[in-house]
């Protein structure tokens, strides 16, 4: 039966139903045709769903005992620390969370770009999903900065300051953002109020994310669509649920582990000592999901192309489906291009790595290097493989992948001489 057959037993649920039909909508959402193929990297949006709605629910609690004043917010923290029932569990959730989010989401995005997930006809669901990203920086760095501890407060300085490259209205958005001039009690409560609100904007645009998801439904490993419904799909439930409950577990079985055993590891030791204007740390650094990108802002000489490029590092992934050349989704059937994004996982690490290490000597050379390439990846060589690559043919359909325990290649080869010969 499907979607559009399906009608409520009851009388209740049809008079519901009729006027509002959740229910049609949810019996769409079990019986949903997913590709027979998917394997365990296809797992992290329904991670990511669960971390969206974690962070809601321990960020509404920690709200309801939080004090965004500059002269109390330290202690606040500490009292929900302290005093709070639970408030040291809610608190390491929520902090070791937004490392957890951030991590299932360069997972999803890197698996995006090793399968094609990006590629026509799925661009609008990518957009949007770089949208979500930068929600979730924004939101995440204002989150940094309520603790009120020393690397909050000069980690909002030297962001905020960034704008101040601007020409012409950069210090008059800096001064908006501050509501003065310095870094004090008005940006905490506008950051607070942000860091609130940012997230609803997300869960708003996950919806989205999914709903545009569903019109051209899912990518797979082997990067072609949907043939024949009945034989290259099964339905969401319970074939697929089952599967991601299993990475679920397994992946807060992780989360776990630093809340209970290591909670303050991927947080910075300045940021336990109370903000003081007066003294400023050693090195300043953001959390480490922010890295790669704050690498890539020190390595340009100039503040304000260092904005630019910082900005363009992210900006640069909404075109990716019009930069990527190649008519092949899957990297599975490009060697070549396997062989680069690697290369571009390893330029991103080192771009984190260099991130954390002070902007000078050796460190400040390998970063430019870096950088150089993460450009030159997306619009030097991936617009050049798209041409000059020999990729491999691939499979007739999803269900002979799967049942031939790898790609049908002698058929496919003549298949694609067959098409030549014509």
């Amino acid at each position: 039966m499907s979607d559009h057959d399906y009608t409520p037993s009851s009388k209740v649920g049809k008079w519901f139903n009729d006027r509002l039909p959740l229910l049609t909508l949810a019996n769409h959402l079990t019986d949903y045709p997913t590709p027979k193929n998917l394997n365990y990297w296809w797992t992290f949006g329904g991670i990511l769903t669960f971390c969206l709605i974690t962070q809601i629910v321990t960020g509404l609690t920690l709200a309801m005992h939080y004090i965004a004043h500059a002269d109390m917010a330290f202690e606040s923290v500490e009292h929900i620390m302290r005093d709070v029932n639970y408030g040291w569990l809610i608190r390491y959730i929520h902090a070791n969370g937004a490392s957890m989010f951030f991590l299932a989401v360069y997972i999803h995005i890197f698996r995006s770009l090793f399968y094609g997930s990006y590629k026509s006809p799925r661009e609008i669901i990518w957009i949007i999903g770089i949208i979500i990203y930068l929600l979730m920086m924004a939101a995440a760095f204002m989150g940094y900065v309520l603790p009120w501890g020393q690397m909050s407060f000069w980690g909002a300085t030297v962001i905020t300051n960034l704008f101040s490259a601007i020409p012409l209205v950069g210090e008059g958005i800096v001064t908006w953002l501050w509501g003065g001039y310095s870094v004090d009690n008005p940006t905490l409560t506008r950051f607070f109020t942000l860091h609130y609100l940012i997230p609803f904007l997300i869960l708003g645009l996950v919806v989205l994310h999914i709903w545009a998801l569903h019109v051209p439904g899912n990518n797979n490993p082997v990067g072609i669509d949907i043939k024949k419904p009945s034989k290259d799909t099964v339905p969401f439930h319970p074939y697929i649920v089952i599967k991601d409950g299993f990475a679920l577990l397994m992946f807060m079985i992780v989360f776990a582990f630093f809340v209970f055993y290591s909670p303050n590891i991927l947080g910075h030791a300045d940021n336990y000592i109370e903000a003081n204007p007066m003294v400023t740390p050693a090195h300043i650094v953001p959390e480490w999901y922010l890295l790669p990108f704050y690498a890539i802002l020190r390595s340009v000489p100039d503040k304000l192309l260092g904005v630019v490029a910082m900005l363009s590092a992210i900006l640069i992934l909404a075109v990716l489906p019009w930069l990527d050349t190649s008519k092949i989704r899957s990297a599975v059937f490009r060697p070549l291009y396997k062989q680069f994004y690697w290369i571009l996982v390893a330029d991103v690490l080192i771009l984190g790595y260099m991130g954390a290490m002070p902007a000078e000597g050796l460190y400040l050379l390998i970063a430019r290097v870096a950088t150089a390439y993460y450009f030159l990846h997306f619009l030097v060589i991936l617009p050049v493989l798209g041409f000059k690559e020999k990729t491999i043919p691939v499979p007739l359909s999803i269900t002979e992948s799967v049942l031939g325990g790898s790609p049908n290649l002698a058929t496919a080869r003549n298949n694609q001489s067959f098409d030549k010969s014509k």
